[in-house]
């Protein structure tokens, strides 16, 4: 294998394994909020957060695969420190801030795959960019009722059961809205 193309894989593996890292952090991050509302009794919202760290998840391990096939090696370090303890409406605008600027950061990783010539690990961004698109509109969706309805929205969803049981992910199940 030439200088050139190894210098090439080396940058999108070091892309996907920031990816990665920001994916395992999303998931830490996600499955504490789960356990948080779920303890609060909004099951419903601790049902889709626990569904999107699932997605989380998956994105994690797409990333592990692809920086398998290029020949890295995955990292298992987590990008970020997890919060703990927040209030309902700040979890929901500190996660679609958090999508938002995954979004962005994978829109540069994809200039940086085609930088590479490497359109197979772009397209994979591009998909994991979709299913971020539909996490950041929940999160944005429900930060939104909880500013708009306060006490009357959180009344509605408290009780509500949170079991997922074997899933999909969010995404797969639909993007509930809220």
């Amino acid at each position: 294998m030439s200088k050139d193309r190894k210098e090439r894989k080396a940058n999108v593996i070091e892309v996907l394994n920031k990816a990665r890292s920001m994916e395992l952090y999303a998931v830490h991050q996600y499955m504490n909020q789960h356990y948080s509302l779920d303890g609060l009794d909004y099951g419903e919202l601790a049902a889709n957060m626990k569904l999107i760290a699932i997605d989380e998840m998956k994105h994690a391990e797409a990333f592990a695969e692809r920086i398998k096939e290029l020949g890295g090696e995955p990292t298992s370090e987590k990008d970020g420190k997890v919060k703990t303890g927040e209030e309902v409406l700040a979890i929901y605008e500190g996660d679609a801030a958090r999508e938002d600027a995954t979004i962005d950061a994978y829109n540069s990783f994809i200039k940086v795959c085609n930088e590479n010539g490497d359109i197979v690990t772009a397209r994979l961004f591009e998909r994991i960019i979709d299913e971020e698109q539909a996490h950041m509109n929940y999160y944005e969706n429900i930060a939104e009722h909880i500013k708009s309805l306060g006490a009357v929205y959180l009344a509605k969803i408290a009780g509500t059961p949170s079991s997922t049981g074997p899933s999909k992910g969010f995404v797969q199940n639909g993007g509930n809205q809220g």
